[in-house]
């Protein structure tokens, strides 16, 4: 036995004999191509609540996806029994769903390398340490209680995964890759006078246990929560009308992968279902605005080595000084539209297929100060933090809440507001976009993206935005002449 088949043998039961006669039943009925997805994840998640463990698990999740593409048809079958017989089965499912004229008697297969490693990291915490993990909760919510006495609740949540995938395609390459992933999660809640507020943080990545030790202690990310939740016990009620909204860096990126990142991916766009479909090449943005997406960063949490076909990823420059350049390809789409693959084909485990998907994405960094940026701005809004929202993908509108926001009055930021909503549309909010800061931040990395019922780790970030028209939707009905 060779060295490779050793080790797919130890990790998940097969030999390179096994992969290929997987792959000929999974072309036997016909299509164009086929592949293998094993996936063997670890688990552990922790929750800590009124400074007691709440809850503890570890896991383990192992299983095969087989798919075979036959044009626009596509055959998916998943296993979670690594026997012979089973994935057998699957991949005869998989080719009775997408059958189609062509077949193979034979695959040859070689093993391809990495060329990169974007998380060196031997585990996510290094040992398997749950004294090392449980001081970090308690850490985190000593600091959080201590902020100010009006902090009545602290929720904190750990988790982390180690997951071992090995591709394999018809075109005979094998791939193999480990993504490690740690997620720290901390939601406060703040009382007093009958009024509550409420706060969230965290942190983590591609990363090990020590990625919390200085500037990202659980102490920074804690007492970060409990700020968030102090003001918005003394903020007042959000304006309403159109007017100048400013968006801070970092976290804010949310609306940019929201509102233009998922109307980008190419699905949408060869569907024709997205407001940027068939735009390629158009002014779509303010001259001011690039935006790439990059899975090459590392120790993010949307970076990946390899995407979940085992293509490369890479750094994809999808608007650039306002013009549409590109779309976030997968296997299939790349295919049908006759477009190179991005590194982009994403999914959540073995039982689900694969799509394209958003990794980090940002815009980039501009030549404006964040000071004059708000200097600019007689009256209006200044976004610090978004919770959740709403997009439609066909026509771009969406509908955000700033969790954290601020008056702008005279060009200084003034008093919190609660309640503050943001609607309009990715392309128009982009051309309405007159001035961006030179501090581009990225999420501290905690971002989870959900399509199509599939869940996967991303990230997103943002300069200073001056956006200089936007709804806002609130409470208090102002003019527009008010906020300009």
């Amino acid at each position: 036995m060779s060295h490779s088949d050793l080790f797919f043998f130890q990790h998940y039961g097969v030999t390179h004999e096994d992969l290929a006669r997987y792959l000929v039943e999974a072309i036997s009925e016909g299509g164009e191509y086929a592949d293998l997805y094993f996936e063997h994840t670890t688990t552990c998640s922790i929750l800590l609540d009124e400074s007691l463990v709440k809850a503890a698990s570890e896991g383990i999740a192992a299983g095969c996806g087989v798919r075979v593409i036959a044009g626009e048809q596509t055959g998916y079958a998943y296993s979670d029994d690594l026997s012979p017989t089973r994935i057998l089965t699957a991949a005869k499912t998989a080719a009775r769903i997408a059958a189609g004229p062509a077949r193979v008697s034979t695959v040859g297969l070689s093993t391809v390398e990495p060329t990169h490693n974007f998380y060196p990291v031997v585990l996510p915490t290094g040992e398997p340490n749950l004294g090392q993990k449980l001081e970090i909760l308690f850490r985190a919510d000593k600091a959080a209680r201590a902020y100010d006495p009006r902090i009545s609740q602290v929720r904190i949540t750990y988790g982390e995964q180690a997951r071992h995938i090995l591709l394999v395609g018809l075109d005979g390459k094998i791939t193999t890759d480990f993504q490690p992933l740690v997620r720290l999660s901390i939601s406060t809640i703040a009382e007093a006078e009958g009024r509550r507020g409420t706060g969230t943080s965290g942190g983590g990545g591609r990363v090990s246990l020590e990625y919390f030790d200085g500037e990202h202690s659980p102490e920074h990310f804690a007492r970060e929560a409990a700020r968030q939740a102090i003001v918005q016990l003394e903020a007042k009620e959000a304006p309403a009308g159109e007017m100048a909204v400013v968006l801070g860096p970092g976290w804010p990126g949310i609306l940019l992968h929201e509102a233009v990142g998922h109307g980008l991916e190419a699905d949408f766009n060869r569907k024709g279902i997205s407001a940027f479909s068939g735009r390629r090449g158009e002014r779509v943005a303010s001259a001011l605005c690039t935006v790439v997406d990059d899975g090459t960063i590392p120790g993010r949490r949307g970076s990946l080595n390899v995407d979940d076909e085992g293509e490369p990823t890479q750094k994809t420059v999808l608007i650039e000084n306002g013009f549409l350049r590109g779309y976030l390809q997968d296997r299939l789409n790349a295919g049908l539209m006759k477009a190179t693959r991005t590194g982009n084909g994403r999914r959540e485990s073995y039982e689900h297929i694969p799509m394209p998907r958003m990794t980090n994405t940002y815009m980039l960094a501009g030549q404006d100060a964040p000071e004059d940026i708000l200097h600019s701005v007689r009256r209006g809004l200044y976004a610090a933090h978004f919770g959740g929202g709403q997009v439609d993908i066909t026509s771009g509108k969406f509908v955000f809440s700033a969790s954290e926001a601020y008056l702008i009055e005279d060009g200084r930021i003034t008093a919190p507001v609660r309640g503050a909503t943001l609607i309009g549309d990715g392309p128009t909010v982009l051309k309405h976009v007159t001035a961006v800061g030179h501090d581009l931040e990225l999420d501290p990395g905690i971002g989870t993206c959900g399509k199509d019922g599939q869940s996967v780790p991303v990230g997103v970030g943002i300069p200073t935005i001056k956006i200089s028209r936007l709804t806002v939707g609130g409470t208090t009905p102002r003019t527009v002449e008010n906020f300009t």
